[in-house]
């Protein structure tokens, strides 16, 4: 069963690729050649990660890889289970990058720059993907570890409080689980 599921998800993402290649070349065949090859050099995971953005959340391909390539390029690198990252992201902006909040959190994990400048630089562009979700991450990281690795208090903190926001993330996380398959369970090193 899991073969045949990692097998449509698979196909899923050639039809998607071939498809928007054939848009993006109008019709030049070299184009196409490039832009499959491009693609099919990701990682499994990665196209795993991103159909599931673009069935479940209408995230569009390419926006999808960006975003699932920054999730488990963090999830690597600050030992954050990528699917927890991935249900953040999902109550936090549903996957809009624009996202903004009435108190000023920004992007993906919607990071608010007032309570974090010491991991935000001038220079940060916290609508995009790999920077948010690193310096999302990071945060969510330093909660874990402070909390010692109990994940309702650290969302608790990750959220201001908010009520109802750790089941929440606990309800997508399944969802998550649950549609990727375990395909990207060997990144989760930590909760």
């Amino acid at each position: 069963m899991r073969k045949l599921l990692n097998y449509k998800i698979a196909c899923a993402a050639l039809f998607l690729t071939i498809a928007s290649a054939v848009q993006a070349s109008d019709g030049v065949t070299g184009s196409v050649r490039e832009v499959v090859a491009k693609d099919l050099s990701q990682s499994p995971q990665v196209a795993n990660v991103a159909v599931v953005l673009w069935r479940q959340y209408r995230v569009a391909r390419q926006e999808a890889t960006l975003i699932a390539q920054a999730v488990l390029d963090a999830a690597n690198q600050y030992a954050v289970s990528p699917v927890l990252l991935l249900a953040v992201i999902a109550t936090e902006s549903g996957f809009d990058r624009q996202a903004v909040s009435a108190v000023g959190a920004q992007g993906l994990m919607q990071i608010l720059p007032a309570a974090h400048p010491q991991l935000i630089a001038a220079s940060h562009d916290l609508t995009e993907p790999a920077e948010n979700v690193r310096i999302g991450s990071s945060i969510l990281r330093q909660y874990l570890d402070a909390s010692g690795g109990d994940l309702g208090a650290a969302l608790k903190r990750y959220s201001g409080g908010g009520k109802g926001y750790a089941q929440r993330v606990a309800l997508r996380m399944r969802q998550f689980s649950a549609s990727l398959d375990g395909s990207v369970d060997h990144f989760a090193k930590a909760p």
